[in-house]
């Protein structure tokens, strides 16, 4: 009877033995480093076979070729496929191999493995969620760490390999991987490719995509350009086609000058995605875009073709960095992002020399970095990471729009030429491996006597932004004395964030700038004093980052003199300032508004235009209350109209038009846009395209005119695109005026097979909570918040923030805030703190309209 007892706790107790040796979910810190002192060497010999049914499955071959320092445990895969997917068998240096699928694993005992070279050859189907598998074409985004939903692999970024593809697809399809072609053939209906074996790369940056694409091909420098594309208007592409290569080649020339460095890759492909879920995303070789951002209307604006060079330039800067050089673990992966946004703006300027560069900076990344550093979510830039599960939340404004303004700090405080010197000798020490932030910052360091060190802490290793005050005296219209102070937002925490600024002072017709060193918590700007004056402005030059609370006198003068500042980048300052004083309830929303009004017919600058326009959307959706919009709505549409007629330019003119088509709501104005979009009326200078003709529908439809339902089954039956037609039928439900038929729409997002398109179905939930539907809306809150979990482990790496924001956006009701508030009260102790910081960062805006008595926006 005892042995009996004893040999029945063994059998309890040895499963769960087994249970603490085997991994966690995800890719964890520990693994990956594991792994990493074990492995090396590494090569993938990938085959796919693609059917021509997206419900039919993908058929994988892999052969893994490796170098292992030991054998003494079992080595560790990663595949975690969903239902699709399945390992069919597998052998270790030639020998059929058992292995064990636990937890997103593959686990290949220690026996059949051996020190030194190594071979493991396995077949399986692929895992559909990282393919995106539509009718007739496919494409796959492996970003963070999703290349283990489709197959087996080491799916870390500094376990980097060299990769050999084939894709066996339907006869008619075209492919394209990270390697160039070096064989086709077509047999039996099928067409198998064959495609060179890389550099080494990481995984999160193999890709490839089939289907039926065209091909444009155009030779620049030397160099073969291959664009592959889905879109119908053949006069579209060929209005867009040579820009476009243009652009690319006259970005890889720039990077090739300043890093030194040849373009590392060899052949270089582009793929232009219909709804993709990026703007873009920087596969070597391979460079996926989503192609409205390409392929530009004959409508678009000035800023549209300044994204668009921006865009391009960013994707093909992360062929250093990021896909040459790169981080060693994800907590940096801001790096890559920052240098390929810095980078970006600097081949820009060249190309647009009439454009005022200093304030396309200051538009493109403080308004958007301010949006979610001035709010209880924001987070530091360099942010820990235990498990690659959770690296999609890192992604962010922090890191695309605040971090440029901090490396433009970090260059400022080097020196130009200290920084080029040191990005290059980073390039070459670690090319084709991984490095850190601090390995970066250790080179730059011996080339300045500032503290790098404690500069880092404060910008790149710790959450926020300082608050930034002028204390201004004035006597006879002169200034007596200036001071700036700048604070912690934070308690307990004391940081100084030293940064150089410019400090504009001045008046009606005279703005001086005053260069700064605001190294410390109090700086006397002396060289102020005596110099005329009405305000002071802390960001006059577009540079100073922070919370910059205006002292009274400035204030005042602003808010009802702004439109009569000469310089356009201090005005846009002044923009920006005064939008971060609503928030702060320092200035009056309609007051705001109001001056918007006084200022739009005046601003001459087409970037500035568009900063107040896009303020004037806030403020008027979200900020003011209903009475207050339906009283001012007929003098807003008017100064709107009036701006649309008088525009200058096709560009301008799209700008006003956007506006205009975004918040009409008197019947004189909608009837006029009914004209428009009928084709009964034409807007003098501007031409619309299909585009903005099924967003015109859009908009028309959710006022929820009688003729509602009838404009969108017209516009889908007009739509000649199919990729655009099958976007609009399905967002079409969530603009449907009867509620049951939007609640059904919302209810299908909970299969992940509905969320697949996320474009279409962040487009669908803009329209869902549309302020004009925001009381019948405003039960899909909270569902909406706890799908959250499912759409951060189901999604891409945008998805939960912009899922978060679509939802969140345009809401201004106590109730819904506090639907906000109680979902994080009622969460338990270990909800995921990037989530609840996601969900603070959206609904920071509804916390203030609302004014929530209880809100502490640095709790």
């Amino acid at each position: 009877m005892r042995l009996a007892l004893v040999l029945a706790a063994m059998a309890v107790m040895a499963p769960v033995q087994q249970v603490r040796l085997d991994p966690d979910l995800g890719v964890s810190d520990t693994l990956a480093a594991a792994r990493a002192a074990r492995v090396s060497n590494l090569r993938y010999d990938l085959a796919f076979q693609i059917p021509a049914q997206k419900t039919q499955p993908v058929g994988g071959r892999e052969l893994i070729r490796f170098t292992l320092a030991s054998n003494d445990e079992p080595l560790v895969l990663d595949y975690a496929p969903d239902r699709a997917g399945m390992i069919l068998r597998s052998e270790a240096n030639g020998a059929e191999t058992p292995i064990r699928q636990v937890n997103g694993h593959v686990i290949v005992p220690k026996e059949a493995l051996r020190p030194g070279d190594n071979a493991l050859s396995l077949e399986f189907n692929a895992g559909d969620a990282s393919l995106n598998r539509n009718d007739d074409f496919l494409y796959t985004i492996f970003v963070p760490s999703r290349a283990h939903l489709a197959f087996p692999c080491f799916d870390q970024p500094d376990l980097k390999a060299r990769w050999t593809l084939a894709l066996d697809v339907p006869e008619g399809w075209q492919a394209l991987g990270n390697g160039a072609e070096l064989e086709r053939e077509t047999k039996d209906g099928r067409t198998r490719v064959r495609l060179a074996t890389t550099e080494p790369i990481a995984t999160y940056l193999f890709a490839f995509a089939a289907g039926k694409f065209n091909v444009e091909q155009a030779e620049r420098n030397g160099r073969t350009f291959r664009m592959f594309h889905r879109e119908t208007d053949a006069a579209k592409v060929a209005r867009n086609r040579d820009a476009i290569f243009d652009l690319h080649a006259g970005a890889l020339a720039w990077l090739e000058r300043y890093t030194a460095i040849p373009y590392p890759f060899g052949k270089f492909d582009f793929l232009l995605v219909p709804a993709f879920q990026f703007g873009g995303m920087e596969h070597p070789g391979a460079i996926f875009y989503n192609a409205n951002g390409l392929l530009l209307d004959e409508s678009a604006t000035q800023d549209q073709l300044l994204g668009r060079a921006s865009v391009i330039s960013h994707e093909t800067s992360h062929m250093w960095f990021g896909d040459l050089v790169t981080m060693k673990w994800f907590s940096d992966v801001w790096m890559k992002e920052v240098f390929a946004n810095y980078m970006a703006a600097k081949i820009v300027n060249p190309a647009f020399p009439n454009i005022n560069h200093d304030l396309r900076f200051l538009v493109d990344y403080y308004p958007a970095a301010y949006g979610v550093d001035r709010t209880p979510g924001t987070n530091e830039i360099r942010q820990p990471l235990k498990n690659l599960n959770d690296a999609g939340t890192l992604y962010g404004a922090i890191i695309y729009q605040k971090a440029p303004i901090v490396m433009r700090q970090l260059e400022t405080l080097t020196g130009a030429d200290a920084f080029q010197d040191g990005l290059r000798e980073y390039l070459k020490t670690y090319a084709f491996g991984n490095a850190t932030w601090p390995d970066l910052i250790a080179l730059l360091d011996k080339r300045t006597p500032e503290d790098l060190t404690a500069w880092s802490r404060a910008w790149v290793e710790e959450r926020g932004r300082p608050t930034i005050r002028t204390e201004l005296k004035l006597s006879g219209g002169k200034i007596q004395r200036l001071v700036m102070t700048q604070s912690d937002p934070f308690v307990n925490r004391g940081l100084l964030w030293n940064q150089r600024i410019t400090v504009a002072v001045g008046g009606p017709g005279v703005v001086t700038l005053i260069p700064v060193h605001l190294n410390a918590a109090k700086v006397d700007v002396a060289e102020a004093r005596g110099r005329p004056a009405s305000f002071a402005l802390a960001n006059g030059g577009g540079i100073a980052y922070g919370d910059i609370r205006l002292d009274p006198a400035s204030l005042v003068w602003l808010t009802t003199h702004l439109p009569e500042i000469d310089d356009e980048l201090t005005r846009a300052s002044a923009w920006v300032t005064l939008w971060d004083a609503v928030g702060d309830g320092d200035m009056d929303a309609d007051a705001f508004l109001g001056l918007a009004m006084q200022a739009l017919p005046k601003e001459t600058n087409e970037l500035n235009v568009s900063r107040i326009l896009s303020y004037t959307r806030g403020a008027y959706w979200q900020f003011i209350g209903s009475a207050s919009r339906a009283k001012v709505a007929p003098r807003l549409e008017g100064v709107l109209r009036k701006g649309l007629d008088e525009a200058p330019t096709q560009t301008l003119k799209s700008v006003w038009f956007g506006a205009l088509r975004d918040m009409a709501r008197t019947p004189a104005t909608l009837e006029w846009l009914t004209r428009v979009w009928n084709g009964d009326e034409k807007v003098p200078g501007l031409t619309l395209a299909e585009n903005d003709l099924i967003r015109l529908a859009e908009e028309i439809a959710v006022r929820g005119g009688s003729d509602a339902a009838s404009i969108l089954d017209r516009q889908i039956e007009r739509t000649k695109n199919p990729d655009r037609k099958a976007q609009l039928v399905f967002v079409r439900p969530a603009l449907s005026s009867n509620a049951a038929e939007r609640e059904t729409w919302f209810a299908s997002l909970a299969d992940v097979a509905n969320r697949r398109r996320e474009p279409w179905v962040l487009e669908g939930l803009r329209y869902l909570h549309h302020p004009l539907r925001a009381g019948a809306s405003e039960p899909f809150i909270e569902p909406s918040l706890v799908m959250l979990r499912e759409i951060q482990r189901t999604g891409d790496i945008f998805f939960p923030k912009r899922w978060m924001d679509a939802t969140l956006g345009n809401y201004q009701s106590e109730s819904a805030a506090a639907a906000v508030r109680t979902f994080l009260a009622h969460q338990p102790a270990d909800y995921p703190e990037r989530l609840r910081r996601i969900i603070l960062s959206s609904a920071d805006d509804l916390f203030r309209v609302a004014r929530q008595t209880r809100y502490d926006p640095m709790r």
